[in-house]
Order: C-alpha cells, then sequence, then structure tokens
C-alpha cells in the first residue's frame, strides 16, 4: 500500500512551525495540540523537523535559555521526506533506517500529510491481523 492511499480521508491540518519562532513558541504548540514532532516551514518549503527529542537535547545544552533561541537553531535538518506514491514498507524501512519518527509526505514539493511511525505501524498490524483472519477463515472452511 502507498502512503497516498493511507492518507486519503484523513484530516489533513498539518501543524507546522516556521525557522524564526522561538523554541519556547514551537514547544507550546507541540504541547497544544498534543503532539510529538512538527515540520518546519518556510516560504512553503519543508526545512526541518522540530521535535520533542529537539527540545530535549536543546534544553539539556542551554538549560532555560533554550526557550529563547530560534527554531532554525536547533531543528533536525534537512528534514527526511517521502513522496505519495512510496510504499509503507519503504517508509518504514527509512524510517528505521535512519532513526526517525515523523515523515513529511510532499507532493512536486508540496507538504500533503505528516505520517508518524505509529500511523504506519497501525496499517502494518492491521494488514497482519486481516490476514491472519482470512487465514482462519481458510481453514475453518476447509
Amino acid at each position: 500500500m502507498t502512503i497516498a492511499r493511507l492518507i486519503t480521508g484523513r484530516d489533513q491540518r498539518i501543524v507546522h512551525c516556521t525557522s524564526h519562532e522561538t523554541v519556547g513558541e514551537a514547544a507550546q504548540r507541540l504541547a497544544e495540540n498534543r503532539i510529538g514532532a512538527m515540520p518546519v516551514v518556510d516560504r512553503g518549503e519543508v526545512i526541518g523537523i522540530f521535535s520533542e527529542r529537539d527540545l530535549l537535547y536543546c534544553v539539556a545544552k542551554h538549560g532555560g535559555d533554550a526557550l529563547a533561541l530560534l527554531v532554525e537553531a536547533v531543528m533536525t535538518a534537512p528534514a527526511i521526506t517521502a513522496e505519495p506514491d512510496a510504499t509503507v514498507r519503504d517508509a518504514l524501512e527509512v524510517m528505521t533506517l535512519r532513526r526517525i519518527r515523523h515523515l513529511p509526505v510532499l507532493d512536486d514539493g508540496e507538504l500533503v500529510a505528516f505520517v508518524s511511525i505509529g500511523d504506519l505501524v497501525k496499517h502494518r498490524l492491521e494488514l497482519v491481523e486481516h490476514e491472519a483472519q482470512a487465514m482462519r477463515d481458510y481453514i475453518r472452511t476447509a
């Protein structure tokens, strides 16, 4: 299955920030939306990711002064992205190899979705459960 198919029908409101916001402002947005990461978008282009991990490392290094820094100083950049026609399996492989938990999905450079490893794993688990149920049904009727 492709990412495009996975995100079809999903609410595509993507919470994001800019590189010129403060870490404190971005952290507030993460908390308000109960999310772990968001793309950093400047002039319509995804230039990085700001995550809880970035926030943690920043606070560990700079203490309370971290909240006044700009997102551009602490974000993970460049962003590793996926295209809508990428398979869920391929996206999971990239995320595992690169040790990341979120992928901006870009269609001709435009941000169309932001998927987490949880979204992709949930899909894979549903697929495995569906296959297991089909196998049980087959055995039961054989």
